[in-house]
């Protein structure tokens, strides 16, 4: 499963829950946190595998994301699933279109896609008079093999969120898999030998669609990958307190975080 010849490079754009953190209207004492590895916008990475640079969904920060990490070229964007905080930053890729002169390649389920065309319905009609006012994209739709992102290739997980149908992704040694509440035994075959690997894990609590703090240690255990980060943090999870009693080798990941494999 490895690709030692293209080296993966990752920045992590957003490592927030659906509400982000700090949430709308709560006090709580990682809400109003100094530590700004407590501040958390949604959730989405940025990956450099050889010459391809990747974004993982459009987040609804999007645009200040990339400003805040310098990020000033994307060659496409590969979609985890079509839940809001995943995809309402797509109108931002315009910019990235002006920038390389060219549509930008999207890459998703068939599922994912068809929401994309209804939630950004003006994304793909026909305007003549307003040929900038909206993102130039060209969809892609992808399954359950490994597809090719310009020379790279990009192996989809598929998970569950629920009952949800919803894709990771690994990048030679690394893999990506946010919103998830189940890994099944024939994607955890597709884990095997990681360096590092990113995975959900909510909140301390049970939720029916994420795993919590418990179930994504335990499941990191079981990829066994040398460090595991988590994300998709929600507002309870403190990230200095928390990492605190994590096992070696996991840590929450935080808006910022770079690391290369």
């Amino acid at each position: 499963m490895s690709d030692r010849a293209s080296p993966v490079d990752v920045i992590v754009l957003g490592s927030g829950t659906s509400h982000g953190v700090p949430m709308i209207g709560c006090t709580c004492e990682v809400c109003t946190s100094s530590d700004p590895r407590d501040q958390r916008t949604r959730a989405s990475i940025f990956v450099r595998m050889g010459d391809q640079r990747i974004l993982v969904d459009t987040a609804t920060e999007l645009r200040i994301q990339c400003i805040a990490q310098g990020i000033d070229r994307v060659d496409a964007v590969l979609y985890t699933h079509h839940h809001a905080d995943h995809v309402t930053g797509l109108d931002d890729v315009r910019r990235f279109n002006w920038i390389m002169r060219q549509p930008l390649q999207c890459y998703g389920s068939e599922r994912t896609l068809a929401n994309l065309r209804q939630m950004f319905l003006y994304a793909f009609e026909h305007a003549p008079d307003s040929p900038h006012s909206r993102p130039e994209l060209e969809l892609n739709t992808i399954g359950t093999e490994p597809f090719r992102v310009g020379g790279e290739t990009v192996v989809p997980i598929p998970m569950l969120h629920g009952s949800l149908p919803v894709l990771g992704f690994r990048f030679g040694d690394f893999a990506y898999c946010t919103d998830c509440s189940h890994i099944p035994d024939e994607s955890l075959a597709l884990l095997r030998g990681l360096d590092v690997l990113i995975l959900e894990a909510v909140r301390r609590t049970w939720h029916p669609a994420h795993f919590n703090v418990e179930q994504a240690v335990e499941m990191a255990h079981t990829i066994g990958a040398r460090q595991t980060y988590f994300t998709h943090i929600a507002h309870k999870l403190g990230h200095e307190a928390t990492n605190r009693e994590l096992p070696d080798g996991m840590a929450l990941a935080y808006d910022g975080l770079r690391f290369s494999v």
